[in-house]
């Protein structure tokens, strides 16, 4: 009986908080995404993008039905992000072939950026990757993607 009523002060504690707030827990999200240059000669670009301002998918959304069939219209330039922070990676080939330092360089790198997300409290909750490749003879191009995506915890204030 002593033993319950102890765990259920903790758990009204835990939910009010100390400062006598309830909070709602939710998470929210952030992609962080390399591009990996596969072109010889190491004439691509090679980054990591983050971006720095947010957008509501829900303005460029329509809602398609066999009644209502009107596309929507929101013009590029609104769903474009102009503030974004841009790391240099190296490509995965030089003039000589494919270069195992770029790649470990790349690692380092990205490695560097996963562990400052984890500094600012963002958890790695999955990646996602894939690749456009050399399409034969006449093509010598293309790019390794991978998107990183990382989620923390909100608080917010009930009301």
């Amino acid at each position: 009986m002593k033993r319950t009523l102890v765990m259920g002060l903790v758990m009204i504690m835990a939910l009010v908080g100390f400062e006598g707030k309830v909070y709602a827990q939710g998470y929210e999200y952030k992609v962080i995404t390399s591009v990996e240059s596969i072109i010889p000669s190491g004439l691509g670009r090679s980054r990591i993008i983050s971006a720095s301002e947010d957008r509501d998918y829900k303005e460029f959304t329509s809602s398609r039905t066999e009644e209502k069939d009107k596309r929507n219209k929101s013009k590029r330039s609104k769903i474009r992000v102009k503030n974004f922070e841009e790391t240099k990676l190296l490509n995965f080939y030089n003039i000589a072939g494919i270069r195992f330092q770029n790649i470990a360089a790349n690692d380092a790198v990205i490695s560097s950026k996963i562990n400052g997300m984890a500094e600012e409290g963002w958890e790695l909750a999955f990646v996602v990757s894939g690749v456009e490749s050399d399409a034969g003879d006449q093509d010598g191009n293309g790019i390794y993607i991978t998107r990183f995506v990382f989620k923390r915890r909100k608080e917010k204030v009930a009301e």
